[in-house]
């Protein structure tokens, strides 16, 4: 009698274990897919128009096959294209960023948006600031803007840039929320207000932990109208840089499928880049042994003497020397490679 109340008893117990063991394993990998998915769609996303992918005038200035374990220099950017900013794509941030997957080293070359770029290196009648270029050729072709634009900085600074990424502020400023914030040293008192495009920047010096907007208020603080000092171009390169570097390790750490499903979605939505859809999904396996710890920013020092940041040409050829170094790659006078 015993025996007959107790054994359907457990064997309900243990059928009830068996599925909610069954709906558990299924629900992770149903949630896997879904997140497999979602990286694919965003990578089709941010990639180069297959229109643009290997055509005869787009190829890359490396013009080489682009092995997965070969060295690879990217131009980093960023845009505001907030409501107010009378439509700018001026890239108020530029980052040369040349990668060793084989070495798992970096090196990042922080370009100040105030260098003079004069005309006879442009091809156009006048001088102009390194952050003017991208919207220029945007203006007058948006399909081709990110291959013309990596091409005149891949010929000026003789260094083969193979692909050219650009984020908008606004998806950076969600970025930073998504990994819950940025812990960072302000390094001086930061106060501007600008009502035409609702900047409003007011930060103290000290370490504190900041979120999205306040971290882009870091990076992008120049002037003053509240009785701060301003900074200097040269000062901003640097506090992109460190944000840069925590920015790959909250990156790296970053746990939990739904934490990364929000954060394919603001990538998607925020990044556009000239490589094609394959080889951006074998760089989400190739670059991922690089560490924070191993890539070198490199800081230039130079001067003000508007309307440009003037740097010693000897400092900025030993930092172009590094990038050429980490790509191991030479190239021509001509800017092209050997």
């Amino acid at each position: 009698m015993k025996m007959k109340f107790w054994k359907p008893q457990w064997r309900r117990a243990f059928i009830a274990f068996l599925v909610l063991t069954g709906l558990l394993i299924g629900s992770g990998s149903v949630y896997a897919l879904y997140l497999y998915n979602k990286l694919n769609q965003t990578i089709d996303q941010i990639a180069a128009p297959k229109t643009l992918q290997k055509t005869k005038n787009m190829v890359s200035l490396q013009q080489t096959t682009n092995l997965i374990d070969e060295p690879l220099t990217f131009l980093l950017t960023a845009i505001d294209e907030r409501e107010g900013s009378e439509g700018s794509l001026n890239t108020d941030v530029m980052m040369l960023f040349s990668v060793n997957p084989i070495s798992h080293q970096a090196t990042v070359v922080s370009i100040p948006r105030d260098l003079e770029v004069k005309a006879e290196e442009s091809g156009l009648e006048n001088s102009h600031k390194a952050n003017y270029f991208y919207a220029y050729y945007s203006n007058k072709n948006k399909a081709t803007a990110i291959y013309e634009t990596k091409k005149l900085f891949s010929h000026l600074y003789k260094v083969p840039i193979d692909y050219m990424a650009v984020i908008n502020f606004d998806g950076f400023r969600k970025m930073i929320d998504q990994l819950g914030g940025m812990t960072v040293q302000v390094d001086m008192n930061m106060r501007y207000e600008d009502v035409s495009d609702g900047t409003n920047i007011h930060l103290d010096k000290g370490i504190q932990h900041l979120d999205g907007k306040q971290v882009l208020d870091f990076i992008r603080y120049r002037k003053s109208n509240l009785g701060t000092a301003e900074s200097s171009d040269l000062e901003r390169n640097q506090r992109e840089q460190l944000v840069l570097n925590q920015l790959l390790e909250q990156l790296t750490s970053l746990n939990g499928l739904t934490a990364w499903g929000k954060m394919f979605d603001i990538i998607g939505n925020s990044v556009k880049t000239d490589i094609p859809a394959d080889e951006l999904r074998n760089f989400t396996s190739s670059y991922r042994a690089i560490k924070p710890a191993n890539v070198n920013y490199i800081h230039l020092k130079g001067e003000w003497e508007s309307p440009y940041v003037v740097i010693k040409q000897q400092d900025l050829e030993q930092a172009l020397r590094a990038l050429r170094k980490q790509s191991a790659i030479s190239i021509d006078s001509e800017g092209m490679t050997n």
